[in-house]
């Protein structure tokens, strides 16, 4: 979790009392942070002749990107406290009525497509202010931002540049201007080798360095303003003398991109000369042809359950009191009008982005409370006896018997490429398979909706040993759903391979004879399946197996298992194939031999 160090006696100062180490770390406690250090007692070190006055290191939770600053931990506790009401912002339009555009070139699609931005006029900067300003940009391009690969901020004074402003996407060799606290005007790709070896923005070069084009901000007389997500122009760098900020926002991740805008101007819109205020700027895209007005800080709404907040809480507090516990907590609530004994409206306002269910509602209804003041109750004396879930002792006694077949475990990773899962075994996506976002590599980008390719893949990385190599696996895999909550399930599989000098087809049709008779189901043929015939094995259940031609295995040398649960009127499923693999799909995970695969769906036995 990140660590933010805010200078002791300013902090006590902006909260209203000098506080122990005792006292404070209280405080944290009951508001969810921890105080991780006091420096008071340390020896200081001295910057410029000046000692470094004490220091207080607090740790924040992950997802509170609003308690990144001074600012932002400083408000939230006076708020708790009762010392100061939650923030209203506000969007004022400037002067002369005319807002400030910025043109969004269709050729930034090729590296960062997305751009917002947003004023802060008549700002007071202070040393302090201006310092915490820019450790606020620092940390949230470590954290929310990925190390600037999601989201990447630049700040200008506004005097030095003039509007309208467009954003584009040029080739190295057409941008050129003065990097930040550099004179000599450079090349971007004079840039690319003048901090390849800077400590600090060395990191990040090689977000775009191998792009054909570079992400570029003018403004109306062609004036850089910045080259994101590298560094800013010096011409329009900010001082202790700006008034005007003009902040640009560049971004692969729509989302990450407005929370990033809303942090910033709500923690430093308090320094306006009109606090809390903030200057929107027009956004006129090429992309799509639209234009939007940013930010936005309409808070959310959210509805939350009186009775699901109480009983998780052990309280029994009506909605008018809920709603003041909320209050503490940046989040305004109202009784619902529709339900007004049942169910709270509350308002999500920009600073709080972790609010995403009525479960986090309740978690700041209990931390309002204070958690040492929740109700403590024994738990009735019961008897517990611990046992194994249904799933795992299934796949137990599955992983039994391939190991009494003579084949080996394996434990693959989940995550696998997209055409690892598809294109390799010669399948079409069926867009099942849960995507990730933002891969960091090819080879992780969704999670497996078969086991066969971590086998597979075992197999390559171990083809120097003695054939025959008999492996298995039993685990999950993941498929879309979009009636789940979580829009996704996971289902247990079980797989197996076998590769050798031979085919081995022999080999996994007798571990899909002796897998299916361990779990007393009884073999048919196809044409006994429509019979009425006498019931086999526990609860009937038999199985049969067809021939079938599918690109992942040799045609004519395949075949598909089918389950009958119960009786013959039961329907029957079909639960897995096997086979021996096509050439292709041998010669895409880099096998010399031939190999016969099988895997079934085995959470039907359940």
């Amino acid at each position: 979790m990140p660590t933010i160090s805010v200078d002791k006696a300013a902090f006590f100062k902006a909260i209203g009392k000098d506080y122990t180490k005792a006292e404070f770390e209280d405080l944290c406690f009951d508001f969810g942070i921890e105080l991780d250090e006091d420096t008071t007692d340390d020896k200081r070190p001295m910057v410029d002749g000046v000692q470094v006055p004490p220091e207080l290191k607090i740790e924040i939770g992950a997802n509170r990107y609003d308690m990144l600053c001074f600012e932002g931990i400083a408000m939230n506790l006076n708020v708790f406290l009762g010392r100061q009401e939650m923030p209203k912002y506000s969007l004022r339009m400037p002067p002369d009525g005319k807002l400030q555009t910025v043109t969004v070139k269709k050729e930034t699609e090729q590296i960062r497509p997305y751009f917002s931005a947003a004023i802060l006029r008549n700002i007071k900067f202070t040393k302090e202010r201006y310092e915490s300003f820019i450790a606020l940009q620092d940390k949230l391009h470590q954290n929310l931002a990925r190390q600037r690969t999601l989201v990447a901020i630049g700040t200008h004074d506004l005097d030095t540049i003039q509007g309208p402003f467009t954003y584009e996407a040029l080739s190295p060799s057409e941008i050129k201007f003065a990097p930040l606290n550099q004179t000599k005007p450079m090349t971007a790709s004079e840039m690319m080798d003048f901090y390849a070896k800077d400590k600090h923005l060395s990191r990040y070069l090689p977000i775009i360095r191998d792009s054909p084009v570079y992400p570029i901000i003018y403004d109306a007389n062609r004036q850089v303003l910045s080259m994101p997500p590298i560094i800013n122009s010096n011409h329009s760098k900010i001082t202790l003398e700006t008034t005007n900020v003009f902040i640009d926002i560049t971004a692969t991740d729509k989302t990450k991109l407005e929370l990033v805008n809303h942090t910033l101007v709500a923690m430093f819109s308090q320094y306006c000369s009109d606090p809390f205020t903030i200057e929107p700027v027009q956004i006129i895209s090429e992309h799509n042809n639209q234009t939007r007005r940013v930010p936005d800080i309409t808070p959310r709404h959210m509805s939350a359950s009186t009775t699901y907040i109480n009983s998780i809480c052990g309280l029994s507090h009506s909605p008018p009191d809920l709603c003041t516990l909320l209050k503490r907590m940046c989040l305004p609530a109202i009784p619902s009008p529709t339900s007004p004994d049942e169910k709270l409206d509350v308002s999500i306002p920009i600073t709080r982005a972790d609010i995403l269910h009525q479960a986090d509602i309740m978690e700041d209804v209990a931390i309002a409370y204070g958690f040492n003041n929740l109700p403590r109750q024994l738990i009735a004396s019961t008897s517990f006896v611990a046992a194994q879930l249904p799933i795992s002792k299934l796949s137990d006694i599955i992983r039994d018997e391939a190991r009494a077949s003579g084949f080996v475990e394996v434990m693959p990773l989940i995550l696998c490429s997209h055409a690892e899962n598809y294109a390799h075994l010669n399948r079409p996506d069926d867009n099942l398979a849960v995507r990730l976002q933002n891969p960091k590599t090819a080879e992780y980008q969704i999670v497996r909706t078969s086991l066969l390719p971590g086998l597979l893949k075992t197999l390559r990385e171990n083809k120097r040993h003695a054939v025959p190599l008999k492996i298995f696996e039993v685990s999950d895999v993941a498929f879309k759903d979009e009636r789940l909550e979580r829009k996704s399930r996971n289902q247990r599989f079980f797989a197996a391979a076998w590769y050798g000098k031979s085919s081995g087809f022999e080999v996994v049709h007798g571990l899909v004879g002796r897998v299916m008779g361990m779990l007393r189901a009884a073999f048919i043929t196809r044409e006994q399946e429509g019979e009425e015939e006498e019931e086999k094995g526990v609860e009937g259940a038999t199985y049969w197996i067809e021939g079938v031609e599918e690109p992942t295995y040799l045609p004519g040398h395949a075949a598909a298992i089918f389950l009958r649960l119960g009786g013959a009127g039961e329907k029957a499923k079909r639960i897995g194939t096997f086979g021996i693999l096509h050439p292709t799909v041998l010669k895409h995970f880099q096998l010399p031999f031939p190999a016969s695969t099988l895997e079934m769906d085995v959470e039907v036995f359940l």
